[in-house]
């Protein structure tokens, strides 16, 4: 039989607890077991997330970027997906739905010129995040989700982040918008219906700007359209190709 000091038990221990952090230091995984990753560790990410996924891509909008530091992404996807929550990539959140890219998520919020006064209109809540940036850039936020424990999840996770005051939240159909709260400054939708619906062009107000994937895919395209006057005149432009999951239909 092998006997070992005391002093060579720890003196191993400790060797090996080094070995395990490096390990997970060189692969860039949190120190916490299978805890949730904690904010000491995640406010970096998030942060740098901003500069090398969104800054660098061209997003320039000083309160898109500050609200994009802002607002913890991984309060909004499911905990043993949290650690991933700022790489540069979608994620499932259940249901056959996703939480958008974080670059989607600003170039978005850039191109609607969303204004500190805006309402706006949100077609699918999702997780909650899309939301959240949002709602910091606007007045008045409401978001619509037709999916119900998605609807109910989403509530529940910015009530925990504590800002969502300006945000409210509806059960239903996005083809369909939510006419008795537009017309809308803004409307921005994180799914991707075929056509642009037609309800949705009406609930913008005289200079209001769409910003919404269209298209089936692989043939998806993200497209800006301002309304130019009360008459109904509209103003398309075509601005990146994209993936995004289809718009659905209650039922």
């Amino acid at each position: 039989f092998f006997r070992f000091s005391s002093r060579t038990m720890t003196a191993t221990v400790l060797l090996l607890c080094v070995m395990a952090t490096a390990v997970l230091w060189v692969f860039g995984l949190p120190l916490y077991g299978a805890h949730p990753p904690k904010e000491a560790w995640l406010s970096p990410k998030r942060m740098q997330m901003v500069r090398k996924q969104v800054q660098s891509r061209g997003v320039t909008d000083e309160r898109v970027l500050r609200a994009m530091r802002e607002v913890p992404r991984h309060l909004f996807v499911p905990l043993d997906s949290q650690w991933l929550a700022y790489e540069d990539t979608p994620l499932p959140i259940g249901h056959g739905q996703t939480i958008s890219q974080p670059y989607i998520v600003a170039f978005m919020a850039e191109a609607a010129e969303i204004g500190s006064d805006d309402r706006v209109l949100e077609l699918g809540t999702g997780s909650g995040y899309n939301a959240a940036v949002v709602s910091l850039l606007c007045k008045e936020l409401y978001t619509l989700e037709v999916i119900p424990e998605l609807h109910q999840a989403a509530a529940q996770a910015l009530q925990l982040w504590g800002h969502s005051d300006n945000i409210h939240f509806k059960l239903g159909d996005g083809y369909e918008g939510w006419a008795e709260e537009g017309p809308f400054d803004v409307i921005l939708g994180t799914a991707a219906p075929a056509e642009v619906p037609s309800a949705l062009l009406r609930q913008l107000k005289v200079g209001g700007r769409l910003v919404l994937p269209v298209g089936v895919h692989p043939n998806q395209e993200l497209r800006k359209v301002v309304r130019v006057d009360a008459a109904g005149h509209y103003q398309e432009t075509g601005l990146l190709p994209v993936s995004f999951v289809p718009m659905r239909r209650p039922g």
